[in-house]
This record gives structure tokens, sequence and C-alpha cells, in this order.
């Protein structure tokens, strides 16, 4: 597929177009031939067909990793796969789930892959680990370092969203399915600071940063300064953080009980989880 100009500015990049990049000066040249940058979070929330209809055909659709959870058929816009790297390699590679994330997306559309590092001891992979697919390789350890909560790691899509917007291109950045709740197909780990993301991408949202599909709800506690005119703001806020706080005690007191309640059960998972696993391979999409 070659180059295709769908508006008198936007210039669509072609299909495997991500292929051998490596500088921020070459991935940005990429992003910027989109009029709108949707990510896709990994989410119940998403509803693609809604996404498609909603925005113009100069829109590039980031994807991460198991898509076969957010999609249930070949997606034929305009794609990208970002697959993040471990300490042993991105996980469709280690679990061999390559050709089959990539049955979703036809060659005529897909740039190709994005595999990402954040963190020092994750491994980057080759195209050719990734069944050949055109793949190329962004490098941003230590990126948000210096404000992300220490011991913590950042999610693909809060460091892509951040990096985009500091590339300050003229796309518009949209989050879709961005909603950090657990679901019977998606878990929260632990590992990432899921409220600091919530309270980041929201702030750069009021301040026009980047665009959260279908809004981000308006601040009820911001309600009450109007309600007590009287009360300093900051009293109001401490009031709240006073709350919050007595709540997430009480919470973590139920916790520590469910903890202990369910010791067997949860050695009877962990013998479990050590055997050998066999995935069952889905069909190929339709």
């Amino acid at each position: 597929m070659t180059a295709e100009t769908l508006t008198g500015q936007t210039t669509i990049p072609p299909a495997g177009a991500a292929g051998g990049l490596r500088s921020l000066d070459q991935w940005r040249n990429l992003f910027a031939g989109f009029s709108h940058i949707i990510l896709v979070a990994n989410s119940d929330a998403v509803d693609i067909e809604d996404l498609r209809k909603t925005y113009p055909p100069t829109t590039l659709f980031v994807f991460f990793n198991k898509v076969y959870k957010v999609l249930d058929h070949s997606f034929s816009g305009h794609a990208i796969l970002v697959s993040r790297g471990g300490p042993k390699g991105a996980n469709i590679v280690r679990l061999g789930e390559v050709e089959e994330v990539l049955a979703f997306f036809p060659k005529d559309k897909f740039l190709g892959i994005l595999n990402l590092r954040v963190n020092a001891d994750e491994k980057l992979n080759t195209a050719q680990q990734f069944a050949g697919a055109p793949t190329g390789h962004l490098d941003l350890t230590g990126f948000g370092s210096d404000f992300y909560p220490q011991a913590k790691v950042p999610t693909s899509g809060f460091v892509l969203a951040l990096w985009l917007c500091d590339l300050q291109m003229p796309a518009s950045i949209v989050l879709a399915g961005f909603s950090a709740k657990r679901s019977d197909k998606w878990r929260v780990v632990s590992v990432h600071d899921w409220a600091f993301e919530q309270v980041f991408l929201r702030l750069f949202s009021r301040v026009g940063k980047i665009t959260v599909h279908g809004g981000v709800d308006a601040n009820a506690y911001a309600a009450l300064a109007g309600r007590f005119p009287e009360i300093p703001s900051h009293d109001i806020a401490m009031t709240i953080a006073e709350v919050l706080s007595e709540r997430v005690g009480n919470a973590n007191a139920e916790i520590d009980k469910l903890i202990s309640l369910t010791n067997v059960i949860r050695s009877i998972d962990n013998f479990f989880r050590r055997l050998p696993k066999f995935r069952k391979k889905r069909a190929p999409p339709q």
C-alpha cells in the first residue's frame, strides 16, 4: 500500500510503515500523518464500532497486546499494535500468541508493531520473533521516573498517551476505555498505580491535552466549594482526604479478613497454577 492523502493536509503512512523505526523523529513523522490517534485500552468499556463511526478515516487506532479481548473480528481501519517488552520479552511472543493477534489486522492498513520499552529490565524483540511483521522499536526507558510514584511501573497506555502529547503534533490524542476498572476479563495489576494515572489523565483532559472518548464526569467534589463558600478550599480538600482515608482503612481491614478466610483456596489455586498450561486456540477472525 502506498502513502494515501485523505485530506488536503493529512498523508496517511503506508502499511508496514512502522517497520525498522527507532528514533523519536521517525516515530513523530509516522504519527503526524493522522488527524486523530485513538489509544484503545483493553477494557470492557471499549465499543469498537462506535469509535469507527465517530472518528474520520484519517484516524489511527493504537491497540495493545491481547486484542482478542476487545476485537471479535478483523479490524479494517488504520492500526498499529503496541507490544510492551518484559524481562523475558513481549508477552505475546513468550506465550506464542503473535500470529493469533496479528490475524485481526489485514495487511493493507496495518502499520506494524511498536515494540515498547519503558524500564531498563525490559527486553525488546526482533521482527522475526513477531512472525516477520513490520516492527519498530521505541525505547522510553525511564520515562515518567521524575513524577511517577516510586516502586510502581507506568502502564503502556499511560506512557504512550503522555509521550504523544509531548510530541505536540496537530493530531488529537483520544483515550478509549481507560477506566482502570477490574472486570471478569481484565484484572487491575497491582504493579501499576492506577489511581495516580487516572488523576493525571483526567487533569490532562481538563486542560485540553487529550480527549477522553465519552467525556470525563464532572467533579462532584468541586461543587462543594460553591455549597460551602465560607470554608477555605484547602479545608474542604483535607476533609475529603480524611473521609477517603477512613474508607480505605476500613476496606483494608475487611480485605485482611478475606485473606485469612481464603488461605486454603489460595493454596489450591497456587498448586494448579504451577501445573503446565495448555491454551485453547481461538478461531481466526472473520
